[in-house]
């Protein structure tokens, strides 16, 4: 059996959920399939709005930015439905009333907790869409709510799976309906508590989402499909020249994925590796074109991969009184890291000064800067650029730098970070 991912933009407009469901139904010729799919478009960014207004009491508003996001799934119904609108409706339905019911209330926990029993209504909504569509086409196909199967703790937008209890589930719910030659459709990026509180893997999580059922179903192979020919070597919407690279390893992957490059979830191969499952990347535009295979084998020669991150804060935590920012010093920063849930893209380590770049979230920043303040003196800098490029020579480096003004550097034997001022786009 296979296991298929559909990001938010290859579901976005009528005809992109029309191709999403040819590809579909193609493949389950060939087998059981189990097809993950992220919210449409822009929709958890409009659910986040939603988030931000309710945990602000502007309960107005928050309830006005959801009609928006109701009213696009409505309409997507509207022109892709006929047989199955209503039975369609009946299930919008629920989820409407889901966050509504919250929506009329008062914000009374923590914001991570509203945030993830907001947004993962995008998931719900997208899936619901695209099953009835499936069955609208006479695609035996049936839905799942992974959050009848994904079993996690409470850390809530960072979840962590119980991964004894969702295999468990998996094997239950999911194994005989792939055995009746079903398409079984199901959300990416969110579980739920014991306590049946939704939760949220991390942003972008549909990707790992999808690798822990290829794992628990010992899958054939796993495929993302994006809205590029393959994984390429850059942002091509940066980088006009950005080749593709055809074959790549899990570590490779996995790097670039931590250097922040927008290719997979960067937990998304460990569920993979563990089962020598195969990764490939395809285009849903194109689905001809061969993509990317992603594979325990190593690939030489390389082509440099550069990764561009805007949007990044730097702040310095120094030494009071001149002391070493020794082992236990940062071991109270990462303990702060932790507590907040907030990773740091690149450190540096100094005599009396410890440095660290984040992506710039303002609230998180600001509680990070006054925790620390009890220890350190505190220094924030915003409006930086991280760049990176894996496999660099001369000639990369200087195109990367050009015009740029540099605030920090790191470089190994296969990869160069620069820190600059943040400049716009490369």
């Amino acid at each position: 059996m296979q296991v298929f991912k559909f990001g938010g933009a290859s579901i976005n407009t009528v005809e992109r959920i029309n191709n999403v469901a040819q590809i579909v139904q193609n493949a389950a010729r060939q087998g059981p399939l189990m097809v993950v799919i992220s919210a449409m478009g822009k929709t958890t960014n409009g659910l986040e709005k939603v988030v931000e207004a309710f945990f602000a009491h502007r309960q107005e508003d928050a309830l006005r930015l959801f009609e928006q996001v109701k009213n696009q799934h409505l309409t997507l119904a509207k022109y892709l439905l006929v047989v199955q609108y209503h039975a369609c409706l009946e299930r919008f339905a629920d989820f409407f009333t889901e966050a509504e019911w919250l929506l009329h209330d008062k914000p009374v926990r923590e914001y991570d907790y509203y945030y993830d029993q907001i947004v993962c209504i995008g998931e719900l909504l997208s899936t619901t869409l695209v099953h009835h569509v499936l069955l609208e086409q006479k695609q035996a196909a049936a839905w799942l709510d992974v959050r009848d199967l994904f079993r996690t703790d409470n850390n809530f937008r960072e979840a962590n799976l119980e991964w004894a209890t969702t295999a468990a589930a998996v094997e239950k719910a999911v194994k005989p309906l792939l055995l009746q030659n079903l398409t079984v459709v199901t959300q990416g990026f969110i579980g739920a508590t014991a306590d049946n509180e939704s939760t949220t893997l991390g942003r972008e999580g549909s990707d790992f989402s999808a690798a822990i059922f290829a794992n628990m179903l010992d899958a054939q192979s796993q495929t993302i499909w994006k809205d590029v020919p393959s994984v390429m070597n850059a942002d091509p919407r940066l980088f006009t020249d950005a080749v593709a690279m055809p074959t790549l390893s899990y570590a490779e992957i996995i790097e670039m994925a931590y250097y922040g490059a927008q290719v997979i979830h960067p937990k998304t191969i460990k569920p993979l590796f563990e089962k020598r499952i195969p990764l490939m990347v395809k285009c849903f535009l194109d689905p001809q074109l061969p993509g990317t295979y992603i594979g325990p084998a190593a690939v030489k020669h390389l082509p440099p991969v550069f990764i561009v991150k805007s949007n990044q804060a730097m702040l310095q935590f120094s030494s009071r009184n001149y002391s070493f920012v020794g082992e236990q010093a940062v071991g109270q920063l990462y303990q702060l890291f932790e507590t907040l849930h907030i990773r740091p893209n690149l450190t540096q380590n100094g005599a009396i000064s410890f440095t660290a770049i984040f992506d710039d979230k303002p609230e998180k920043l600001e509680q990070l800067a006054q925790a620390a303040a009890a220890h350190f003196d505190v220094q924030l800098q915003k409006g930086l650029q991280l760049l990176t490029i894996r496999h660099y020579n001369a000639e990369a480096i200087a195109r990367l730098m050009e015009g740029k003004t540099m605030v920090l550097e790191q470089k190994t034997a296969t990869t160069i970070q620069a820190v600059c001022l943040d400049a716009g786009a490369v």
